[in-house]
This record gives C-alpha cells, structure tokens and sequence, in this order.
C-alpha cells in the first residue's frame, strides 16, 4: 500500500514545560531536597538539633495523629507533607511512592498507608492530565484529559470539604480513611487506564477501546462501570465529530490522524483511466487497523459511505446529508441510535451516487456503447475497417503506424451505422507488442517466444479498440475493466479475421463449381474448407451467444437494481470474469488448441489460391508425367491440412469433455466441435 500522508501537528511552547508554577508539580519540585530523604532529619533530641524539625514520634499519639491528617490532605492533592514525603522511582515505567516518618506510631502508618493509593492515583491522572494537553496526542486524548479536569475539580472540592471538617475539629484519622474510600476503586480504575494509555502511547482508537475493555471489566462495579462509561462518552465526543464530518459530508477533518480511516493523497482519480490495477477506488481511503470496538461491525459501511460523497463532492456535485436527517452521534444511550444514524447516511449516499451515475452520466448507455465495439455487438464498422485497413494490419508489429489506423478507424465510423453514435468518438486505436497468448501468460517457454513474436505476429493478432470514460464511470470502467474487454476483442478480432480469409477461400471455390471437379484435388479441397468455416462460425456463434449476450442481460438486469456503486462494481467485474472464462480466456489447454486451429485454417486460406490455380492448370493440360507429379504435390498438400485440421480438432474434443466438468458451459462447445468433426 502506498504511504500516508504524516500528520504533524502543533509543537508545545517550551514555557509550558519550564514554568512549573504553570502546574500543580511545583509543589513537589521546591522540595528537591526532601526532608524524608535525610535519616538525620528526624531526631528526639531537640536540644542539640534546634534547627531541625523533631521526628513525629516526638509527640504523643493524638498530636501525631492531628500532624498525618494535615498531611494527609496535602498529600491528597499532592503535595508533599512534613512527615508523609513523595518518592518517584525512574526505570522503564515512572513510579510514584508516598512514605512516611518510621518514627510515626505504627497504628497511625497503617491507617495514613490505606489512604496513599489514592494519592498515588490524584498524582497520575494530574500528570497525565497535563502531559495529554499537548497538541500531539490529539483530539481524543485532550477531551479525556477535560473529562479527568473535571473529575479532579469535585475530588479536590471533595479534598477541600475534609480540610474544613478537620479545621473545625470534627475529623478524625478513621474517618478520612472512611471518607475516602467511596473515591477508591473510581481513582484506581482510571490511574489503571492512564498508566496503559502511557505505556502504549495510545491515541484515538486505542484509549476509546482501552476505556471500553475496562468499563466491561468493571461490570460488578455499577459506580466504577458508569464513571468509565461517563469517561468514554466524553473522549469519544471529539471523535464522533470526526465521525458525523465523514458520514454526513464525506470529508475527513482529522488533523492528527486519530480517524480510522485514513486518506491516501497521492492517488488521484485520474489514475483510474490509467492504473490497471485500479488502486483509486480500493486503495484512495481505507480502513486503519485500530478501529474503535464501537464501530467495528459498521467499519466498512462508514467507509463507503464518505468515499460515495466525496465522489459525488469531486464530481462538481455538493451533495451532503440533509440536515433535517442528521443526528447528533452518540454511543451511549438511545438503544445504539448512533448506527441507526450511520446506516441512514449510507443508504442516502449509496442512493444518490447511484442515480448520478445511472442518470446524469448514463452507465447503462456506456456499458452498451462499450458492447457495440469492444464486444463486436455491432459489427458494420468492423467490416469496413478490416477492408480499408487490411494493408496496415498485415504489416509486422514494429511497422504499423497507429496514427494511420486510428484515422482509418474514424472513417470506418463515420461511413457506417456507427455515425449515429455520439460515443464513437471515444474510440481509440492501440496496438500490443505481444501475442494473446504471451499477454496471458500462457506460453511455456516465455524465452522463445519473446524472440518471435515481434518478427512473427502482425497487427492482426495485437490489434485492440480502447475507450475513453471519464469520471465518474471510471470508478466503474477503469483502465483493470477496460483491459478485459480488450483481451476479449482481440480474441473475437482474430476470429472474425479467421472467418474472413475462409469466406475468401470459399468463394474462390464456389467460383469454379461450373469445372467438373468430381474426384479431384479441388473437391476435397471444398470440402476441407466447408468444415474449417463451419468450425469457426460455430466458435464465433458460441462466443456471441452463448458467452457474451446471456452474461450482458443478466448485468443488465442486476444494474437495474443496485443500491451501490459497490455493487454495481461487483456485477459488472463478474461479468467480465464470467465473460474471459466463457471466451477460453483463463483455460490454457482449451485456448491453445483453439490458437493451433487457427492457425492451421490461415494457413489453408493463404494456400487456397495456388491450390485452386495448380488444380485447374492440371485439368487442364495432357496427362503428363510433369503434370502427374504436380497433381500429386497439390492433393498431398490438401491431405496434410485435411490431416492436421482433423488432427487437432479431434484432440479438441476430450480437452473440452475434461474441462466441461468444471466448466459446465463447455459442453455446448464441445457439442459443436464435435459435429464438425463428424461431418
């Protein structure tokens, strides 16, 4: 796949970062030198250490306890204490540890230590708060980081009631642990969250799953469940912004590469007409791998449903969801009425795309253009062509001049039905450098033949129409469709050239019916070229018939009515695939055989003229020994193509029978060959 565009963003001013008085952590920075860090700090012998605070075992239990409830509640929001110090631990995840003066009274440590993961918490999710405001890690992470700003405002009221019940005297240490338990499991579910968002640099989709897969966790939990839940809404919001922008106008306004579908600006719609793999319409937008668990089941409806608008958008066409029929996306409640909302988008734009393309630019017309000539629908202009430009496509491939055929071509049209057809004018002539089956890749030893097909083939095998389509029907006739149609007509061109130099053949024989042949060289000769025409008329009537009309009507009727350009794509690719199986296209062994045959009925044409003209010498002239021989050459050269057509078409005959067990469609042919055969 080709390359994304990167998203940059935003670079962070550095007086954001070097300013701590900017955050809470510069209550923590001003004491780089902690008083706990120190053993010496803590003494009971205050006459020789004046000027250093007493360890808090100095005083009696009650005064100590009014000491760790003051720190305590510093250490909630915090900032470090006189006694409860804050240690962070640096290695490859950042750890924060609250400790206390060991001289405290042991009851006292234990009931301060119930209180410090909820500290540890406040500390992370403080810092996570202002680390994730930095432009680059995006629009999800900063409404999360709102949604947690909010959070620490009602803890930090809720911080800051204590402190008031502890100013009046009415708070004791039991009960600020009581107090603060409520807050516990929420505080710790989020610090959970914060530190794997940290860990894994996630952003976008990956913190709206991560908080998800942790709301489902906490299902025992209903205030720990619903504040996650809470959380998740809140940091999808920017996303389903993104979201509604996509659905409803089909533009992608992502600016840091959050969206789960991304946009690839180097392919242009141009390189539809071009590409023959058609990468624009598969490649142009598609799916990222981290997709919110929320979406994933509708992924690929959100995606088509922007690429329909934005077609139409490029088309010159504004055409956006009607505001009347948006809704405002949200994942939480209204029975998921998000996908609701989604699917109503879709099913407008998939209505609307289609009925451009079918109405205004008219597909089912140029699919039926393209029949006429690609497909030999209409076949008038074709024979004019061939006549006018025989001459030209005889010629080895490296001497033809396309200009010269294309001229001949343009004439070929406007001197015949096809004149009537305003879309002629987007045919086009174009010659290969190989033969059909090098192109398909059929030959064996590619090496010998890559010698003698430019010295061997003439522009009668690697001749092909082309055909304008321009956008928006290139979504549909791009250059990978257009590619089939050719391989197809160059097997129906070389068919039809076939059919002709056998017509020739037989006319040359029907112009000396009044000569009593009977018993020469010249009727066996009729009658070897009675059944390479019928050979071929049949391959051509199966062809037409069998393959190409009954596969045309079945597109033709699906197309009425599709609800996609998706789907539309879809019946249209499966009837050129249907169409290269039908015509021998994709079966080596069938269309060898058929290539030989050919062959072999060229060769018998281009010899049918000295043929005839040595057989009428011989009838006429003594029977002479000269003449013997040479009516021996000539019976002997019809016997040897008599043999070899005979040859070959017999060995046909099983190949088809073999192939018809997967191919069901075989068998018709089959029955064809064979009664060729037997005649």
């Amino acid at each position: 796949m080709e390359p994304m565009t990167p998203i940059s963003s935003p670079t962070t001013p550095r007086w954001n970062q070097d300013r701590p008085f900017l955050t809470g952590r510069f209550h923590q920075e001003t004491r780089a030198s902690s008083k706990l860090g120190d053993s010496k700090r803590f003494t009971s012998d205050s006459s020789s250490n004046s000027g250093v605070e007493q360890a808090i075992g100095c005083y009696d239990t009650p005064v100590q306890e009014l000491i760790v409830i003051d720190d305590l509640l510093s250490a909630l929001v915090g900032i470090e204490g006189r006694y409860i110090s804050i240690k962070r631990f640096h290695g490859k995840e950042e750890s924060i540890a609250f400790q206390v003066d060991p001289s405290m009274d042991l009851v006292l440590q234990e009931l301060a230590k119930r209180i410090f993961p909820l500290c540890e918490c406040f500390l992370l999710i403080d810092q996570f708060v202002e680390s994730s405001s930095q432009f680059k890690n995006g629009l999800v992470n900063h409404a999360f980081a709102a949604a947690l700003r909010a959070l620490l405002l009602d803890y930090q009221a809720m911080v800051a009631q204590l402190e008031h019940q502890f100013r009046l005297g009415r708070l004791s240490l039991q009960g600020l642990t009581f107090y603060c338990q409520p807050m516990m499991g929420s505080m710790r579910a989020l610090a959970a969250v914060i530190q794997q968002a940290s860990a894994k640099h996630f952003v976008g989709s990956g913190v709206l799953n991560l908080l998800q897969s942790q709301a489902k966790a906490m299902a025992g939990d209903n205030s720990v469940r619903s504040l996650l839940e809470k959380m998740t809404e809140c940091a999808s919001n920017a996303y389903l912004g993104i979201l509604e922008r996509w659905v409803y106008e089909g533009i992608i306004d992502d600016p840091y590469g959050e969206f789960f579908i991304a946009e690839n600006r180097s392919l242009k719609k141009e390189s539809l007409s071009q590409d023959s793999t058609a990468k624009y319409w598969s490649q142009r937008y598609s799916l990222k791998e981290t997709i919110p668990g929320f979406l994933a089941n509708i992924a690929a409806t959100i995606l088509t449903t922007g690429k329909y608008l934005n077609v139409m958008r490029e088309c010159g066409h504004n055409v956006q969801v009607p505001i009347s029929e948006r809704s405002k996306l949200t994942i939480f409640g209204s029975n998921h009425h998000y996908l609701e909302c989604i699917k109503a988008a879709h099913e407008f734009a998939s209505k609307e795309l289609v009925n451009l393309i079918k109405d205004k630019y008219d597909l089912i017309g140029r699919l039926r253009s393209i029949k006429h000539y690609l497909l030999l629908d209409q076949g008038d202009f074709l024979v004019h062509f061939m006549d006018i430009a025989r001459d030209e496509l005889n010629k080895k491939v490296h001497e033809i001049s396309v200009e010269k055929l294309q001229s001949l071509l343009d004439l070929a049209l406007r001197t015949t039905a096809a004149a009537a057809d305003p879309r002629h004018e987007d045919l086009t002539c174009c010659v290969d450098r190989a033969s059909l089956l090098t192109t398909l890749g059929m030959h064996k030893d590619p090496d010998s033949n890559s010698m003698e097909d430019p010295v061997s083939i003439t522009g009668l095998e690697t001749f092909s129409l082309s055909y304008k389509v321009q956008w928006p029907l290139s979504i549909v006739i791009s250059k990978k469709a257009l590619s089939k149609y050719q391989l197809i007509f160059r097997f129906l061109f070389h068919c039809k050239h076939v059919e002709r130099q056998l017509c020739g053949a037989w006319q040359i024989h029907q112009g000396i019916r009044s000569m009593n042949s009977n018993g020469t060289a010249i009727r066996r000769s009729s009658l070897l070229c009675r059944s390479m025409l019928k050979f071929i008329s049949s391959l051509l009537h199966y062809l037409t018939f069998e393959v190409l009309e009954p596969n045309w009507h079945v597109m033709h009727d699906r197309l009425q009515s599709t609800k996609s350009v998706d789907e539309v794509i879809q019946h249209h690719d499966f009837f050129l695939d249907k169409c290269l199986r039908g015509c021998l296209l994709l079966l080596p062994d069938v269309l060898k055989k058929m290539e030989k045959l050919k062959s072999v009925c060229l060769q018998y044409a281009a010899a049918t003229q000295w043929l005839i003209s040595s057989s009428i010498d011989i009838n006429s002239q003594s029977h002479s020994q000269k003449t013997m021989i040479r009516d021996a050459t000539v019976t002997e050269s019809i016997f040897n193509f008599e043999r070899e057509f005979n040859s070959e078409l017999q060995s046909l005959g099983p190949v088809l029978s073999k192939g018809s067990q997967a191919e069901p469609y075989l068998t018709h042919l089959s029955q064809w060959i064979l009664g060729v055969s037997k005649e």
